[in-house]
């Protein structure tokens, strides 16, 4: 029957211990809950303002050697990024929109298009 149904010469079957098995099963079931969606909303705004700080102020690497003044490199890094964000706001510059994937774009087209 394997070969009506691929033309693949060979498929993989993981069947993993059943501890491990109930264990991902228990974590897909609280990704599907509301509570898990708002939580991750949450995470991906701060992984979002890192990543701008990483790619605007080279958020990587501290300029100094020691803990005080790497503390104040820290602390003046998060003052530009308010001051960054606040002329944006100011300028009237609108929010990025959240990339997404050509799949998804080409979903969105209408049926005729």
């Amino acid at each position: 029957m394997k070969a009506q149904c691929t033309r693949s010469g060979r498929r993989l079957l993981t069947l993993r211990p059943q501890e491990e098995h109930e264990t991902l099963e228990a974590a897909c079931e609280r990704e599907a809950q509301p509570a898990f969606a708002r939580e991750y909303q949450q995470r991906a705004g701060i992984e979002g303002t890192i990543s701008a700080g990483v790619r605007a102020l080279h958020l990587r690497r501290s300029r100094y050697i020691g803990l005080a003044k790497t503390h104040l490199q820290h602390v003046l890094t998060a003052a530009a990024m308010n001051l960054i964000r606040l002329g944006a706001w100011f300028a009237g510059t609108p929010l990025a929109r959240t990339r997404q994937s050509a799949f998804v774009t080409l979903m969105a087209l209408p049926a005729g298009a």
